[in-house]
């Protein structure tokens, strides 16, 4: 009997996610049929504030930046907001952190279609206290969902959804604490 309900309970603190500054991330996505798992999930804080919470998933675990960044297939990067942040500012710190960890000549190359993605999160007008974000790489294009609903268009170009993620988990990520939890090292 142990050696049943063992397993069972394996499975259910698998299932039940990941809670972090009161929000719930779950173990497991899928995307355009594949199924992620969360490798990693942290609070970004700012001035001693939390902002949200994110968590990083992908087709299999690692601890490497490198890996995870040039892994095949799609991803997501799960945002929850924990406080209300206009989407101007969260835009602009987005573009701030693209800047800071992308070449110029990459930057250059991906100027339309950046200016697409800020186009959807200003349309957002606000990204409200327990907003959910997901930037999803689909495997075709670069897909934003505000709330569980699609928000613009996908954008193509995993070159654009490398560089998303190097924000967070690049060679100047905003907060290296959040880097390493989205790695699964804390």
């Amino acid at each position: 009997m142990r050696m049943l309900v063992f397993p069972a309970l394996l499975y259910a603190a698998a299932a039940s996610g990941v809670d972090l500054g009161g929000v719930k991330l779950d173990e497991r996505a899928s995307i355009a049929g594949t199924q992620l798992q969360l490798n990693g999930a942290g609070v970004r804080t700012r001035m001693l504030f939390d902002v949200y919470a994110v968590g990083l998933y992908l087709p299999r675990k690692t601890a490497s930046a490198q890996e995870a960044i040039a892994m095949p297939g799609p991803k997501r990067l799960e945002i929850r907001m924990l406080r209300d942040v206009g989407s101007d500012q969260f835009a602009a710190a987005l573009l701030e952190r693209l800047h800071a960890n992308t070449p110029e000549v990459e930057l250059k190359a991906m100027q339309p279609r950046i200016r697409e993605l800020t186009t959807i999160m200003n349309g957002m007008k606000h990204a409200k206290k327990g907003a959910a974000i997901a930037l999803d790489w689909t495997g075709a294009a670069v897909q934003v969902s505000v709330d569980g609903h699609l928000a613009g268009k996908p954008i193509a170009g995993e070159d654009l959804y490398r560089a998303l993620l190097r924000i967070w988990i690049g060679d100047k990520p905003g907060q290296a604490e959040l880097k390493r939890a989205l790695l699964g090292m804390k």
